[in-house]
């Protein structure tokens, strides 16, 4: 199809607040835009769009999904990131012989993983 191109990532946020806060603070991502139930945020060129709509109107556990954070150093984004008081689910662990990955979750349960070298 001529023209489609990748716009955006859409998650559901049971509080938005609290969602908008943890990108900000933890993660470091940048706010572009709010209104009403949405929240717009930079993650270096790619938008997270965090929707309270979506969230209400989605089963908790609806999808797989996983959202993957390139990193230049894993290990210290990792530590960065723990400092930041994101709860890592696994440590960093060699995934393919030569980059390495680590994983969390953001307040409603959304998998993200750090994946690079080390």
């Amino acid at each position: 199809m001529a023209g489609l191109r990748f716009h955006s990532v859409m998650l559901g946020a049971s509080d938005v607040e609290r969602s908008v806060t943890f990108y900000i603070e933890r993660l470091g991502f940048t706010l572009r835009g709010r209104f009403e139930q949405f929240a717009f945020l930079d993650a270096a060129g790619v938008t997270i769009v965090l929707s309270g709509n979506l969230a209400r109107a989605r089963p908790p556990g609806d999808a797989s999904v996983e959202i993957v954070l390139g990193a230049d150093g894993v290990r210290a984004a990792f530590d960065t990131l723990r400092e930041r008081g994101v709860t890592f689910t696994t440590e960093p662990h060699t995934v393919d012989g030569t980059n390495e990955v680590a994983n969390f979750t953001d307040p409603d349960g959304h998998v993200f993983s750090l994946y690079g070298p080390p």
